[in-house]
């Protein structure tokens, strides 16, 4: 599985940004999509996810603010990001889940400053 990411960048605290994440495979093959990041000095968390059966699970800091989402015909995930914040500064990587095996994307910088 081949994963490719974009849409990170330069926001304004509030402001709202989209990752994508286009998936090599069709989604129905791949168990979950999700998103992890890092922030300089701090430990991977994990975001978002949702799986082939559009189950969504968000961690409790972005909850209310991030939205999960996938297009099955472009076997694509989405990650909408509105009212973000400094503290939301990371480079964001997508995954894939498949036949137990975990696959990345290149990580995509999200910069959330004045």
């Amino acid at each position: 599985v081949q994963l490719q990411a974009s849409g990170g960048g330069l926001v304004q605290p509030g402001g709202s940004l989209r990752l994508s994440c286009a998936a090599s495979r069709t989604f129905f093959s791949i168990n979950a999509m999700g998103w992890y990041r890092q922030a300089p000095g701090k430990q991977r968390e994990l975001v978002a996810f949702i799986t082939s059966g559009a189950t969504t699970n968000y961690a409790d800091s972005v909850k209310g603010r991030f939205t999960i989402s996938r297009d099955n015909a472009k076997s694509t995930v989405y990650l909408q990001m509105n009212s973000l914040r400094p503290e939301d500064t990371a480079v964001y990587s997508c995954y894939a889940l498949h036949t137990s095996k975990y696959y990345w994307g290149q990580g995509t910088l999200v910069t959330v400053s004045n």
